[in-house]
């Protein structure tokens, strides 16, 4: 069993309330759910109404497949509007 983990930290500089950065987390989680059948978490930054960091998981039985879905997840959200990608950490175990 493998086990691929992604942490992202993301900006979201268009969010003016905590309910405006809800409604691109809660958009973005969707789509990533939706595209690549992975779990995916709000795991931090909860109260800060610019910032968001998201949790993205998935089992598999090859390392190579976890690392190539979590390389396009992240390219997903670098693509998405209303979310900024400032760093990431990919770790397969």
């Amino acid at each position: 069993m493998v086990v691929g983990v992604l942490k992202m930290r993301l900006a979201i500089r268009e969010a003016t309330s905590l309910k405006d950065k809800r409604r691109v987390v809660k958009s973005l989680r969707e789509r990533i759910r939706n595209e690549f059948n992975v779990s995916v978490s709000e795991i931090g930054a909860l109260d800060r109404r610019q910032s968001a960091v998201l949790g993205a998981a998935i089992v598999t039985n090859e390392a190579a497949f976890a690392d190539k879905v979590m390389a396009k997840v992240v390219d997903l959200v670098r693509r998405t509007g209303g979310a900024e990608l400032i760093e990431y950490e990919t770790e397969v175990l």
